[in-house]
């Protein structure tokens, strides 16, 4: 369960949290798992709210992409950033659907969709011409606001786990890069 940066908040304890945060984790893990990136959100139920809004964005991105190319977009932002945390979960959900994270088939859309979402990581304030024309020529301006901003939520939540050093789920460990794991 370790991670390559400190811990410096450590996930919130149940019984520890105040009401409001316990409302908000029941909610949630009514929908999903309550991991340790959620549980360390929970210290504050505002920017716990603001993170959780990758549901809704993954919700109206996944219908005109797909769920496979949703989840290889967000692992390519989570590669690209170095998030342990984001970047295992992705490969764990593509290592389930019998995909190899490390050597991926794409065509050249979905190609396309990959350097955008890494362009996003690693320059988002400067993305260039060529990367994003080739996304938007086959979408309309509300998908490409929806893959933007939830390419755009990709990167706050891996900023969020690395700058605090939120420590890799147990469950996630067998699926983290072999590399990861010696580190």
């Amino acid at each position: 369960m370790s991670s390559p940066y400190p811990v410096r908040i450590p996930p919130a304890d149940y019984e520890q949290l105040p009401e409001n945060a316990k409302a908000a984790h029941d909610a949630h893990a009514r929908i999903a798992r309550v991991t340790n990136m959620k549980r360390t959100l929970l210290h504050s139920v505002p920017a716990f709210d603001a993170l959780m809004t990758w549901y809704a964005l993954r919700d109206t991105v996944q219908p005109f992409l797909g769920e496979r190319l949703t989840a290889i977009f967000a692992h390519a932002v989570s590669t690209e950033t170095d998030c342990l945390i984001c970047s295992t979960f992705f490969r764990r959900l593509l290592v389930q659907s019998g995909e190899n994270p490390e050597h991926l088939r794409l065509d050249s859309w979905e190609s396309a969709v990959v350097a955008f979402g890494r362009s996003l990581a690693s320059t988002p304030h400067a993305v260039p011409d060529e990367t994003y024309s080739a996304v938007a020529s086959r979408l309309s301006a509300q998908q490409i606001v929806a893959l933007t901003a939830f390419g755009a939520l990709m990167v706050a939540t891996n900023v969020f786990n690395n700058a605090l050093g939120v420590p890799l789920d147990e469950y996630l460990e067998p699926f983290r890069r072999a590399e990861a794991r010696h580190g």
